[in-house]
């Protein structure tokens, strides 16, 4: 391992899209609860809708597209590989670190990373700039999974 900084591009293979694909066409939902609502958890109407969405209405190559509009990268610290989003500001700009939280990924970050990096075109002042950094945390997005505790 080494703490070199690697340009990183999403590009998931499509026979994986494919494979998810198809998992979900096979998904097979237990039988419901009486009431089929939230006390006992996940309603099977509700996750056979959002089974049905990732099925045929997810777009992933346009999120592909979105996330990777942003500049990437990988680097290992402390025996991690960690992704991170490196979005630079287009003046002089204070570091900002952007961390998120469980369950939860870098990309929900996506809306903001650009107006915090470049202020001016989104309406603000440009002196206002940011070098924004948005680390997946290890074992989520891009990032690998803790191989050891601590």
């Amino acid at each position: 391992m080494s703490n070199e900084i690697r340009p990183f591009r999403i590009d998931v293979p499509q026979a994986d899209l494919d494979d998810l694909a198809d998992r979900l066409t096979r998904t097979r939902l237990p039988q419901p609860v009486p009431g089929d609502d939230w006390e006992y958890g996940v309603p099977n109407h509700y996750l056979a809708e959002m089974v049905a969405h990732w099925r045929t209405a997810f777009d992933w190559r346009a999120q592909e597209e979105q996330i990777n509009a942003y500049p990437q990268y990988r680097t290992d610290l402390d025996g991690a590989t960690v992704h991170f989003v490196h979005a630079k500001a287009t003046g002089k700009g204070i570091p900002l670190l952007l961390t998120h939280g469980w369950p939860s990924t870098f990309a929900e970050f996506a809306g903001v990373v650009a107006a915090l990096a470049d202020p001016g075109a989104h309406g603000a002042d440009p002196a206002d700039a940011f070098d924004v950094v948005v680390p997946s945390l290890p074992g989520y997005g891009f990032s690998a999974e803790p191989v050891e505790v601590g």
